[in-house]
């Protein structure tokens, strides 16, 4: 049987709702949907990103193992900010990738919700 590893980002939430930051599986890290504060797309991306890459850190990896991203953001016509920040970190990897615009997030402040898919 593999080894189960979950990382928690102590948020209470975490508990309410029933879930971890990320687990890994084998060589396999699945990062939850995750959230930031920021001004705009661009700030909450590379907010969430940072998180991401320090999950990935307690796990072993690092954002070179990154192999999928999925973006949800509120306002579509916005992408090139999310994308600009995206690019920042991914421009080298280039893990593959969705951007979707969803209705609204769990908050009116979050623009941007992010997972992220690994392998060791």
């Amino acid at each position: 049987m593999k080894e189960i590893k979950k990382i928690s980002s102590g948020a209470p939430w975490e508990d309410i709702v029933g879930y971890s930051r990320a687990i890994k599986v084998g060589n396999t890290i699945e990062i939850a949907g995750t959230t930031a504060e920021g001004k705009d797309e661009y700030e909450q991306t590379v907010a969430i990103i940072k998180i991401a890459e320090k999950a990935l850190k307690e796990l072993g990896a690092d954002l070179s193992n990154v192999i999928r991203t999925r973006m949800y953001c509120t306002n579509i016509s916005n992408w090139e900010k999310i994308g600009k920040a995206h690019g920042e970190f991914f421009r080298e990897i280039k893990p593959t990738a969705t951007m979707v615009e969803v209705s609204k997030l769990i908050s009116p402040n979050i623009l941007v919700e992010i997972e992220f898919s690994a392998i060791l």
